[in-house]
């Protein structure tokens, strides 16, 4: 086992540090979304999808 762990110490540090920056930007779009920010930046204006987004 710990020769394994040896062997692929450089991948397993990968995957770690990539789930943690996936986990940081789903954290970050949740707490925006429950702000009520929008995801793609724009005002709510002139979109064609805002009455499906937010309801009045």
């Amino acid at each position: 086992m710990l020769a394994w762990l040896s062997e692929n110490i450089a991948t397993i540090l990968i995957c770690l540090v990539l789930i943690v920056i996936v986990a940081a930007i789903i954290i970050h779009l949740v707490r925006n979304k429950r702000k009520g920010k929008s995801s793609c930046g724009c005002g709510c204006q002139s979109c064609p999808m805002s009455g499906s987004c937010h309801h009045k």
